[in-house]
Parts: C-alpha cells; structure tokens; sequence
C-alpha cells in the first residue's frame, strides 16, 4: 500500500520576542500569574508589514532543503491558517508561486489550532488515492492580528510563526511497522462555537474581529477530546497508547498538556513542550513543535510519533506517524 513518508521538517518564528515582563508593563497582569496558569513564558510576534505567508514560505523553504526538494518536486500544497494574508487567494497558492512550483495545486485548510491535522489528512490521503506524489504540509500563523490587546484573557496566550513538512509517496505493508503516516483521525462539534471564536468576519462585521474564548470549558473539553483523539489513532493503528514514543501536541497551554498525559498514563517526558516559548501559535503549533524536537535529536528514524490538536469551533484531531 502507498504510505505518506515525511522526509523534510523546517520552520520560522519572527525575531521579535515580547516576554511576560513585556506584557506586564502594558496590562494588569504578571509573569507569574501567566506562567503559572499557562506555562508560557514568551511568544514571537510579527513584526509591522511580515505576513503570514512570509513565515509560511520560510518554513516551507526550511522543509524542502531538510528533505533536500526543490518546488519543482512538490506537486501539492496545503497551508493551515486563520490569518490569511487576504480573505483571498489562499496562502497556499502564495506559498505556490513563491517556491518555484508550476504544477498541481495549493490550497488553505481552515481548523483553527487543528489545522495542522486537518491538512495532514488531506494531504495524505491526495498521496494515498494517486493524485499527489509529494505534498507540503504548512502551518501558519500571525494570531497577534486577531489579539485584543486590552483583554489579558487571550492576549498573553498567543504568538506567530510556521512550521512545515515534505511528505511523499512510498511503500508499506499495512502494519504500525510502516514508515509514514499511519492514521488520521478528525472531530469537530459546531454546537461549541461560542467557546472560542473570532467576533469579527467578511459576511459579518466586515472587519477581522477579535479573538474571544471561555477558557475554563475549553480546558474541560480539550482534556477529555484530544485524550480520545489520541485513544483513536492508536486503536486504528493497532498499537497501545504505551508504545507510542513521542507525542506532539498542539501547544496551547501546559495544563492541558499535562492533564491530558495524566489522563492517558503518559510519562511527561515524552511529550514535547515548547509552549514556554512559542505561546499558542494556533495551526503553526503542532509542527513548530514536530521541527523543534526533530532538530534536536529527540525524534528518530523508527519512532511512533503521536500529533493531536484541538480548536476553535471546535475542531480536533490526532495524527500518528512512524518517523
């Protein structure tokens, strides 16, 4: 059977760094009280004029060099993002033109925080029916253009950047010995809109609105969601929740993070959390995690890879992949 292989991993944050101190000079807030209650310590925030594509095409340029692809290899692109340059085009034909590609197609997957998941799946399985030889998986974001910088609710928890894989077509047997993309699974539920949602949109206020968020049922739901996610994609694959090496979750917040690993038995040491210094990132979370954990050695030809991630209205999902 066609397996989806990820052979390029890359990703970009923006140089500017704004540091709970930062924050506590502008707002009733504190550091301890962020981190504290969040575990974020700093995020990146786009500087005046970068763009979400911006970030987007230097992950994606990252990804192909790491797996050694020029645009003329990729023949599909798919970007996760809720802060697209323009209502349209999709950032992932910008994506597109900027790398060199002329063939296939380049579309956007809207998800919120899942994005990253949700594009992974249709990405996989445009390589699993034929239709794609090798795909660019990106997600990015600039959350800071939807922050209302005088509500310390939302404000503190997010920042900017990109992350990107490079999969394509290989081989496996149909077992969890695979290499490769070995499920997706995705969930959303509409009837949770009001928990974390933007006020603002084209057919709306015609504006780009501002973030707003129940943050204590949104806890409640990601723990208990993206738990099951997880439970999900292992019982798909055929393998136990144990054997999973590394888990790689959307970084929204330390707590869920750890009640979700408590929730599951999971040794915290083999979850990756870069939370503390990139804040929530949205769609850019999950794979700005993956690069990080690849780039320093802990993830390795072999292991199972566990991703999952929850979002606005509300979405989730999980993906596993044998590295």
């Amino acid at each position: 059977m066609i397996r989806s292989h990820v052979i390029g991993c890359g990703s970009c944050l923006p140089g500017t760094i704004l540091t709970n101190a930062e924050l506590a000079a502008r707002m009733d807030t504190s550091d301890e009280w962020i981190r504290t209650r969040t575990g974020i310590r700093q995020r990146h925030i786009a500087a005046p004029g970068e763009k979400t594509s911006d970030l987007a095409v230097a992950a994606a340029t990252a990804a192909m060099k790491d797996a050694g692809a020029t645009g003329s290899d990729i023949d599909l692109v798919i970007c996760a993002t809720t802060t697209p340059d323009e209502t349209f085009p999709a950032v992932g034909t910008m994506i597109q033109s900027r790398i060199g590609m002329t063939k296939g197609a380049g579309f956007d997957v809207q998800a919120v925080c899942s994005g990253f998941i949700y594009a992974l799946a249709v990405a996989d399985n445009f390589i699993r029916c034929g239709q794609a030889r090798t795909a660019l998986v990106v997600g990015a974001e600039t959350m800071s253009r939807l922050m209302d910088w005088n509500d310390r609710t939302t404000c503190v928890l997010f920042g900017d950047g990109a992350g990107a894989i490079v999969l394509s077509a290989g081989e496996g047997a149909g077992t969890p010995a695979d290499r490769g993309v070995l499920n997706t699974r995705v969930f959303s539920d509409g009837r949770l809109h009001d928990l974390l949602y933007v006020d603002g949109g084209p057919s709306t206020t015609q504006t780009t609105g501002f973030l707003r968020m129940q943050g204590k049922e949104v806890f409640r739901h990601a723990v208990a969601n993206i738990a099951a996610a997880i439970q999900a994609s292992a019982d798909a694959a055929g393998v136990s929740v144990a054997e999973i090496d590394w888990f790689v979750p959307h970084q929204a917040n330390q707590r869920i993070l750890d009640g979700t690993a408590n929730r599951l038995h999971i040794d915290p040491a083999r979850v990756v959390s870069t939370v503390a210094f990139h804040g929530n990132t949205s769609a850019a979370s999950v794979p700005l995690a993956l690069a990080t954990a690849v780039a320093d050695g802990r993830i390795k030809r072999g292991d199972l890879v566990l991703l999952e991630a929850m979002g606005g209205g509300l979405t989730w999902g999980a993906g596993l992949i044998r590295w």
